[in-house]
Formats: C-alpha cells, sequence, structure tokens
C-alpha cells in the first residue's frame, strides 16, 4: 500500500503531518549552508539544526512504535543538543536529504503498520508518568504536534535571518 492510497485516519494523519513538514522544510529556501547554521535569536537555535532535531525525534519515535523504548536510543543529552545546532562539514542539503528520508519511513511506517492502536511503555523519564503507554497513534500525533512547534520556531527564526516568512 502506497500513502497515496490511504483513506480515512491514517491518510489525514500523513496529510496533517506532511503539511507541516512542508512548513518546516519551506523556511529554508533560498538559503545558503551558512546561514542556515546562523544564529538569529539569544537562542542557540538555526533552521538546519531545528530541521535535524526533528528529523532525530521523528525516527526516534517511529522506532519506538516499532520496538518501544529501548528501541528509541537515547540519553545522551550532549547528542540531543548537537541535534539542533549544524555541526561542521554538514550541509543544508543533507539535511533536507536526511529529513525527506525519515519522512518517508514514517509515511510507510504508518501506511503499513497493522493497527494504530500498538502500544509500548514509555521510557522512564520524569516528564511521562510512570507505568504509561503510547500507542502509535499518540506517537504520530506527538510528532505532528512537535513537527508544527518546531515550523513555528523556524519561521521567527527566518524572519529574524532575513525578513522572509513562511506566510503573508
Amino acid at each position: 500500500m502506497t500513502t497515496t492510497s490511504l483513506t480515512g485516519e491514517r491518510a489525514d494523519l500523513l496529510e496533517t503531518l506532511g503539511t507541516h513538514r512542508q512548513f518546516l522544510r519551506h523556511t529554508t529556501r533560498d538559503l545558503s549552508d551558512a546561514d542556515a547554521a546562523r544564529r538569529t535569536t539569544a537562542s542557540e537555535l538555526c533552521l538546519g539544526g531545528l530541521i535535524k532535531h526533528v528529523a532525530t525525534t521523528e525516527e526516534s519515535w517511529m522506532a519506538f512504535v516499532l520496538g518501544g523504548a529501548d528501541a528509541m536510543g537515547g540519553g545522551d543529552w550532549t547528542e540531543h543538543h548537537a541535534n539542533f545546532q549544524m555541526a561542521p562539514g554538514d550541509t543544508l542539503a543533507a539535511v533536507l536529504e536526511r529529513y525527506a528520508e525519515v519522512a518517508r519511513r514514517t509515511d510507510e511506517l504508518v501506511a503499513t503498520l497493522p493497527d494504530l492502536d500498538l502500544s509500548h511503555p514509555l521510557p522512564e523519564a520524569p516528564w511521562f508518568e510512570p507505568g504509561a503507554h503510547r500507542s502509535a497513534r499518540r506517537v504520530l500525533l506527538h510528532v505532528i504536534a512537535e513537527t508544527a512547534q518546531r515550523a513555528g520556531h523556524a519561521d521567527i527564526l527566518r524572519e529574524s535571518l532575513d525578513g522572509a516568512k513562511t506566510m503573508g
């Protein structure tokens, strides 16, 4: 089954995620690698780093859908922090290419997963209630929210960079 042949809930979820992915990617239009790595606010965030972070987050949560908390990896806060920045040698094209690949794998998983109610216990973390579980559906909703939130951050960064806006 391809994602273009989906209907119903899965099609709606993927269309919503796709819209927010596009808003995020759009903030990098016509930028150089240097501009994608540039901090434009008091935050350490940059546009390329935001896209790296969203790709890594999406990939990690889809690993959770397939294999539970142990499949997510994580726990390395230095690496987590680095995902918000462009590293030496990173190019915007490579960051966008990786994000597109992560998105393709997510879309395929959502299209082929036998049941969106598939659930795993969440990893132990202070921000999750002890013993909580998340279904594939709730994970996908979280990824949509994360992507939308980061697209908003990216819009502010881009406007601070050169005045360009995603909408308007």
